[in-house]
């Protein structure tokens, strides 16, 4: 990817589940932020001529032998530029130790929302009112402040909050600001970036889009690509991406696996058809289904799936090949959460499931294109009414790419496909008949390999549960469960039950995000 021309904060991401919500969080405000591993080269760092840094939080502790450390010569090159430098939780550790601070582990660790005091005279938390909720996430503390360093903020039990050395450009919080349940968390972004680093607000979704396809252009020059299309957002949005780059050398393909909703490949064939140039449909339902029977664990479901896909993908490209020529890339529609989740982003990530997006197999015959991959749902729905497509679509709600096979918590059959896929529809259809339905960001059904006794007429049954997940959120890095009217709950439930063979029990998950996932698997 050739440099941005408008200024760029870089994160160094140190493992934190949040590093990319630090940058999506700058990107709101309008600041070109890119997340680069903690262990960049200076000279690669040097070459973004960042108008600011930002240090990630992370699981490790600073004092750890094997603990993750800054670029070599960082401090001394950040220094000599002047270059604002903000840590967050074991950012600011970490640079509380190598100026000469103390950070150890406390009895009285904090975790969720916790009250900070602000301290007067803070650039920083200037527009922080000065009893603030915050979130919190850490078992160690600054104990001793390195030399030149003030406290700007701390809580009954944390006394190091915030600090800042103005005189080394440095300010670091304990607490994340990311987290929209930090109040005031966007006030302390904002500052940092226009009252410290001096950003100009340039980063635009037109900016992107005319960035990425003069870099689609650059790169591909002739080659052709191959495109997984799924009829969902991502997917359509890289792929027109692509086709305005490349045109007619993109060749898009839609696979039905076996395992989408009621009526879905009717409708995604007759939505995607029309809008590229070179449209292929490929029924693969008997090898996804095939390859998934007795499989439980959804890391193996995923990277069956995953392995699949890209087996399709090839056999459609060397069937294309006699006609159209060879192709070198495969484009997919993977974004920020994808990798995030999938701990791609560093080595200091951590892994939480595998996406068919980035869980590729080392078989791959094609170069891998990912148009997306910086942006979060919010920005590629806003991307893609930018290119065009309509908001009824570019708002539908997301659909996980190994489709019903991570809402089947057991072995994929054809009888729980179809139980999941009709209690989905009531769901659907009962949400809409409320008015709800585009008030989430997810609604779906689940089908649990629990059975239980229960009793319809005069007959006892013995039969399987479904749990409705019903979600809200902003951008699927944190979630929170909807409250909703038990009367509409209870009558899709009822509908469940009574229309759905095989289902005598409907459940309600009152699960956030986190500390569970979305999707059940």
């Amino acid at each position: 990817m050739t440099l941005p021309n408008y200024d760029t904060i870089v994160v160094l991401d140190f493992g934190s589940q949040y590093t990319q919500l630090i940058a999506r969080r700058m990107r709101e405000l309008g600041v070109y932020t890119e997340i680069l591993p903690h262990s960049i080269p200076l000279s690669e760092l040097q070459l973004r001529k960042p108008k600011g840094v930002v240090l990630s939080g992370g699981p490790m502790s600073v004092y750890e032998s094997d603990s993750l450390n800054l670029p070599a010569d960082f401090l001394e090159w950040q220094e000599s530029r002047s270059i604002p430098t903000l840590g967050i939780c074991y950012g600011m550790q970490l640079l509380a130790h190598v100026l000469g601070g103390k950070v150890l582990a406390v009895t009285n660790r904090e975790y969720g929302l916790q009250t900070i005091s602000v301290l007067e005279g803070s650039q920083l938390l200037e527009a922080v009112r000065k009893k603030s909720q915050v979130w919190m996430s850490h078992g160690d503390q600054v104990q001793a402040l390195p030399p030149g360093s003030r406290v700007i903020a701390k809580t009954s039990t944390c006394p190091v909050a915030a600090l800042e050395s103005k005189g080394r450009g440095i300010c670091g919080v304990q607490f994340h600001p990311e987290v929209h349940h930090t109040e005031g968390g966007t006030d302390i972004i904002r500052a940092f970036l226009f009252d410290i680093c001096g950003c100009s607000p340039t980063w635009q979704v037109s900016n992107f889009i005319d960035q990425t396809v003069a870099e689609l252009k650059s790169t591909l020059g002739s080659e052709r690509v191959l495109m997984g299309v799924s009829g969902g957002v991502d997917s359509t949005v890289a792929a027109l991406l692509l086709q305005n780059a490349i045109g007619g050398q993109l060749h898009c393909v839609f696979v039905d696996n076996g395992l989408l909703r009621t009526g879905e490949v009717e409708e995604v064939r007759a939505n995607l058809a029309p809008l590229f140039t070179n449209f292929h449909f490929v029924d693969a339902t008997e090898i996804f289904l095939q390859r998934l029977q007795d499989i439980v664990d959804p890391e193996e479901k995923r990277r069956i799936i995953a392995t699949a896909f890209i087996e399709v993908f090839q056999q459609k490209a060397s069937e294309l090949s006699r006609s159209v020529g060879d192709f070198t890339y495969l484009g997919q529609g993977t974004i920020a959460p994808d990798r995030i989740e999938s701990g791609v982003t560093s080595s200091a990530s951590s892994h939480i499931k595998s996406h068919h997006n980035v869980a590729l197999p080392e078989t791959l015959h094609l170069k891998v294109i990912e148009p997306l991959q910086l942006l979060y749902k919010d920005e590629v729905r806003r991307v893609g009414e930018e290119l065009g497509l309509p908001s009824s679509f570019v708002n539908r709600q997301p659909f996980p790419g190994p489709a019903m096979a991570v809402r089947i918590v057991a072995p994929v059959t054809t009888d729980r496909l179809r139980i999941v896929r009709e209690a989905d529809v009531i769901l659907t259809d009962e949400l809409k008949r409320a008015g709800v339905f585009g008030d989430f960001w997810q609604a779906f059904a689940v089908f649990l390999p629990v059975q239980s006794v229960g009793v319809m007429g005069d007959s006892r049954t013995f039969e399987y549960a479904v749990a409705l997940r019903i979600v809200e959120s902003e951008d699927a890095m944190t979630a929170r469960i909807a409250h909703l009217d038990w009367d509409l709950l209870e009558r899709t439930a009822t509908r469940i039950i009574n229309e759905v063979h095989g289902v005598n029990r409907v459940l309600y998950d009152l699960s956030n995000k986190p500390p569970a996932t979305i999707e059940f698997l």
